[in-house]
């Protein structure tokens, strides 16, 4: 059921957020899928740019190994590229049949930013390919905090109305890389920019939030909800827990196999808290 286009997935998880989980592995893959198919929720599969370096510079092995597992669930899913700094990798992902990308032109400034963001726009719609772009920096946990990197409502609306992004990302008080969820969203600000900006929100550094905070965020109007680090966190734990236990161990389905079952629970439990 992976063709669904984003937009439509985006429709079905409402009034809840949708979930976009970021892979880095197969076994990451397999399990968001698995969570999706018993939690009936949509979700999104993600594979980040940095993901694509961790890969060799080789997207098609983890992308094309993630659209066939979409493809044989039974839940409604799609795949994402996210955090695309170049356009290279943008249209390698849609050559290989990814129909979701976002571009991540939030270092550059405003200027700069309108103007890639809207290049690739136009190159993407002419292939009905969705767009997702960043206006704000979500940085790391120390620049998400500083003053004026939040996005403002207003620069907001006309970056969408300029660049005709299909989703927007905005920082709005959470942190790439947490590995501690403390982090404290601005409702207000999440209010105010679900009542001026015409496309869907996306919450980026998710991980950071506790589950009150992400459905707080949902109810204030935030759409897509990006989550990788809190995975990565699960399964490590389980890594670790089975080799202490079993030092011996040599053969790593013994290992992932508990690293998949962790992500698989968290994912089947964070897809109802944004549901609620």
């Amino acid at each position: 059921m992976s063709s669904r286009p984003v937009a439509d997935l985006i429709a079905a998880a409402r009034p809840g957020g949708l979930g976009a989980f970021n892979v880095i592995t197969i076994e990451h893959a397999e399990s968001i899928a698995a969570a999706a198919e018993a939690a009936k929720c949509p979700v999104l599969l993600q594979i980040s740019q940095n993901t694509v370096h961790y890969h060799g510079g080789r997207l098609a092995p983890i992308a094309l190994a993630c659209l066939r597992i979409a493809a044989d669930s039974s839940a409604d899913i799609a795949v994402h590229l996210d955090h695309a700094t170049s356009f290279e990798l943008i249209r390698s992902a849609v050559d290989l049949g990814i129909g979701s990308v976002m571009y991540d032109g939030s270092t550059l400034d405003y200027t700069e930013n309108v103007a890639a963001t809207a290049d690739i726009v136009r190159w993407c719609h002419e292939r009905e390919v969705f767009v997702e772009a960043e206006l704000g920096e979500v940085g790391g946990k120390d620049g998400a905090h500083a003053p004026g990197v939040r996005t403002d409502p207003d620069e907001a609306v006309e970056f969408v109305a300029t660049t005709g992004v299909d989703a927007l990302a905005v920082a709005v008080g959470s942190s790439h890389a947490m590995q501690t969820r403390t982090a404290e969203l601005d409702n207000d600000l999440i209010a105010r920019l679900s009542a001026k900006v015409p496309v869907p929100l996306v919450l980026h550094g998710s991980s950071g939030v506790p589950d009150a905070g992400l459905r707080a965020a949902v109810a204030h109007g935030m759409t897509k909800i990006n989550i990788a680090t809190r995975l990565n966190v699960l399964a490590t734990e389980a890594i670790r827990t089975v080799l202490a236990d079993s030092p011996t161990i040599a053969d790593p389905r013994r290992y992932l196999a508990p690293a998949r079952d962790a992500i698989r629970a968290e994912v089947e439990h964070l897809l109802h808290v944004l549901a609620e």
